[in-house]
């Protein structure tokens, strides 16, 4: 089993900044990739970022925020600058690897999420 412990998520007022955080721990052999999603309320869950060799982004974060992972911790984090209202979600981590137990088999785990409001 892989678990995800998530933090950094708070308030804060629009043009401002957070940081999130995501450690992966457990049955892991690999990560072969990290991401951060964001679901705010009455709305589907959207990918905001990926990493993996290189990075992804959704349009509506360009430029605002970076994705960026410690391999040695199998942490990922989320640097979000320039805060709109409109970033305010729930924010999930997610990574995708393999299990360290025999026969290696690939997982896809889910943070508890962190929520994010940004004020206007």
């Amino acid at each position: 089993q892989v678990q995800l412990v998530e933090s950094g998520g708070g308030l804060v007022q629009a043009g401002g900044s957070l940081r999130l955080s995501c450690v992966a721990s457990g049955n892991i052999f690999s990560i072969i990739a990290m991401g951060w999603y964001r679901q705010a309320p009455g709305k589907q869950r959207d990918m905001v970022a990926e990493i993996t060799s290189i990075t992804n982004y959704a349009d509506s974060v360009k430029g605002r925020f970076t994705i960026s992972r410690d391999n040695a911790k199998n942490t990922v984090y989320l640097q979000m600058n320039s805060l709109k209202f409109e970033d305010t979600a729930v924010y999930y981590c997610n990574v995708h690897g393999l299990t360290a137990d025999w026969p290696r088999r690939p997982f896809r785990s889910w943070g508890q999420g962190t929520q994010v409001t940004v004020s206007s």
